[in-house]
């Protein structure tokens, strides 16, 4: 279970988030098999996108981002619910990249410096709201820093990490990020920016002390607010009967009879789903 630690500093003109999210990335691991390279670009889009849904506030409030650049990865899709139930998937799980001169994963090579992202946020409107902007750097934090300026106006002082262990498993992920609210004075601009400095080496600071451990030592005069997110794929069957019902019935028996079934799988956490001839059957029947 992941952890979000969020409160106000700097004379309550500045909005401050700590995230731990080192189980969210293993669960992705996990199902997809990843790459350490790959779980720091994922794992990094997912902690981002799990901040970005804190501001969702009702029961059927959703958001995704897709992030569409010209590395060896492909495209990540991520996507996330008002209970924090994140979730994400990309395209080459299995991409690799040689390691930076500093001994860093070069998740750039993997997402690429050119392209685009795009933020779906479903919040009970009639027509969702849609922001994109072209990438930057292909690091995750600064093109979602990017995200927030050119697309919400919003500036976004933002450090995400994901370090991996020798075994591929994630030893420490998660994030810091700092947004100064309306009316933010200039100092204490100076104050954030100064501050976000402190985290470049943020999932390390996870990996030894934790979140709590990052709130305690860098802002113990403050009180947070505890939030908890979770890797939870939200598929099922009802669902997939949904979507196989467009497909039409001649279709799907058509498919049986070359293949023997239909199997669909999930892209986010890789459960099957097979049908039989009877179960097509039974599914036309309603």
């Amino acid at each position: 279970m992941g952890k979000i630690y969020k409160t106000l500093i700097f004379d309550g003109e500045a909005s401050l988030s700590v995230l731990e999210t080192t189980d969210v990335v293993n669960t992705a691991i996990k199902y997809h098999k990843l790459t350490p390279v790959c779980a720091a670009a994922l794992g990094r889009t997912l902690t981002a996108t799990a901040f970005m849904s804190t501001g969702l506030k009702n029961e059927g409030d959703r958001l995704s981002v897709t992030i569409k650049g010209n590395g060896a990865g492909g495209t990540i899709i991520t996507s996330c619910d008002s209970k924090l139930n994140v979730r994400g998937r990309i395209d080459n799980p299995f991409a690799d990249a040689p390691l930076k001169q500093n001994g860093k994963l070069d998740v750039a090579a993997i997402v690429g410096n050119e392209g685009y992202m795009t933020v779906v946020k479903s919040m009970g409107l009639k027509e969702p709201y849609v922001g994109r902007c072209d990438l930057v750097s292909g690091e995750i934090a600064e093109d979602f820093a990017a995200y927030y300026a050119y697309s919400e106006q919003q500036p976004t002082a933002i450090a995400l990490g994901v370090l991996i262990g020798k075994d591929g498993k994630c030893v420490g992920a998660g994030g810091v990020v700092i947004q100064p609210l309306p009316g933010c004075s200039e100092t204490n601009i100076s104050k954030i920016e100064n501050e976000i400095s402190r985290f470049a080496n943020v999932s390390g600071l996870i990996s030894e002390i934790g979140g709590k451990g990052i709130c305690e030592k860098y802002f113990g005069e403050y009180s947070f607010e505890e939030y908890h997110t979770e890797y939870k794929c939200n598929c099922s069957k009802k669902y997939i009967d949904g979507v196989l019902l467009t497909l039409g019935k001649e279709e799907l028996l058509d498919t049986i009879k070359s293949v023997g079934k239909v199997e669909v799988n999930c892209e986010f956490c890789d459960k099957k789903y097979e049908y039989a001839e009877e179960d097509v059957l039974k599914l036309f029947e309603l």
